[in-house]
């Protein structure tokens, strides 16, 4: 597996919310795919890595951080529109 790399700590406020307010959210990852869950909550492993647990057809998954490259919540009343997590990903 790659080398994890940290995202931005100013970044992680908006995980925090979505999973806070269990926005339904579209999730684009680094490798082009894109899924729509609602947020849950964030965990952090043994040896540092941070992941975001979402909940997809009744099932929890996790998604590495440094694989996500933007949220968008779904809901009318968000508090926050699309998300640029991983600029890198996108060579922004």
């Amino acid at each position: 597996m790659d080398r994890y790399q940290r995202l931005n700590c100013d970044l992680h406020d908006y995980l925090e919310i979505a999973c806070l307010r269990g926005y339904q959210l579209d999730i684009e990852l680094t490798d082009g795919q894109r899924l729509t869950a609602r947020a849950v909550t964030t965990r952090t492993s043994g040896d540092k890595e941070e992941f975001f647990v979402i909940e997809q057809a009744g099932a929890q998954r996790e998604i590495r951080l440094d694989h996500l490259l933007a949220i968008t919540p779904e809901d009318a009343d968000a508090e926050f529109g699309r998300i640029l997590l991983n600029e890198t990903a996108c060579g922004c």
